[in-house]
């Protein structure tokens, strides 16, 4: 999924504008470099964890079901 659908998607899911929603994504993202570049994992809830280090690593969440 490119940039534009993914904020077209909160956009609608949240009746927001366009424009604000890609504001969160950018929100978004920044929180995620900056807590990678702590040297913490940063959770996406329901997709998985990034782990920083020289080459960052991506587990994907298990479904508990």
């Amino acid at each position: 999924m490119k940039n534009t659908e993914l904020i077209k998607k909160v956009a609608q899911r949240q009746s927001i504008k366009e424009d604000a929603a890609a504001d969160q994504m950018a929100g978004a993202v920044n929180r995620l470099i900056r807590t990678l570049r702590r040297g913490k994992e940063a959770r996406l809830p329901g997709l998985g964890i990034i782990k920083p280090g020289e080459k960052w690593d991506f587990r994907q969440e298990r479904d508990e079901h």
